[in-house]
């Protein structure tokens, strides 16, 4: 029964009227819609430029299948055209990768006509997604810090805060050491794997007193720890 309603929703794009193009436009702009809205409440933080990106996608795309429809001559001349199309952006979130495959997806399915497994493949998504999030799947009970520490000459730097990270129970590794101001102070950079309940804040006061209250920087986050 299932397979008989969605194939009834497909439209063969021989007979493609402006009621079908009308009708291809709405679906994919509320499907967008839907997965934007599925992106907003699953991610801690986006861009609202692309949260609004996600919205039209799929359109764009539909629209681009409806172009094409089953004339190659066509796809040749549209491929043509957007190769001349360079984009520009900063590296995206694996995550946001998938929500734009998720967005154009759905435009693809909305292209052809099959708007029943458009919609039957949005909502199975989406419905997943908040399942994932619901269960934090994939959450770490830790997380990776660059920490770096400035102590002054006289205090030796090769086990100056072991005692420190075994009380706080922290991992670390000894990865860069540098003097600073003409050699009278050293600058040690750690990586640190910090459980989600350490007090912070504590660790480092801990770490202030060790020090003599120079400067202390803690990396929060991992994708900077490369830039030390």
């Amino acid at each position: 029964m299932i397979d008989t309603i969605l194939t009834s929703m497909q439209v063969s794009s021989d007979n493609l009227t402006f009621v079908h193009a009308l009708l291809t436009i709405l679906i994919s702009f509320a499907l967008g819609a839907i997965i934007s809205f599925t992106y907003m409440k699953t991610q801690p933080m986006y861009n609202q430029s692309f949260t609004l990106t996600m919205i039209v996608l799929p359109a764009i795309i539909a629209v681009i299948i409806l172009l094409i429809g089953s004339n190659i001559a066509r796809a040749f001349s549209l491929a043509g055209a957007f190769s001349i199309i360079r984009f520009r952006s900063a590296p995206g979130d694996p995550k946001d990768i998938a929500f734009v495959l998720f967005t154009m997806a759905a435009g693809l399915a909305c292209g052809v006509g099959s708007f029943g497994y458009a919609v039957l493949f949005t909502v199975a998504l989406c419905l997943l997604m908040f399942f994932l999030k619901t269960i934090k799947f994939g959450a770490k009970k830790s997380s990776q810090r660059l920490l770096k520490v400035t102590i002054p000459e006289n205090l030796g730097y090769e086990e100056a805060f072991d005692e420190i990270f075994n009380k706080f129970g922290i991992a670390y590794e000894l990865r860069k050491v540098k003097t600073t101001e003409l050699g009278s102070l050293y600058e040690l950079v750690y990586m640190v794997t910090i459980d989600h309940l350490t007090n912070q804040k504590d660790f480092l006061d801990a770490i202030r007193c060790r020090n003599g209250n120079l400067d202390i920087t803690l990396t929060m986050n991992p994708t900077e720890a490369a830039q030390y």
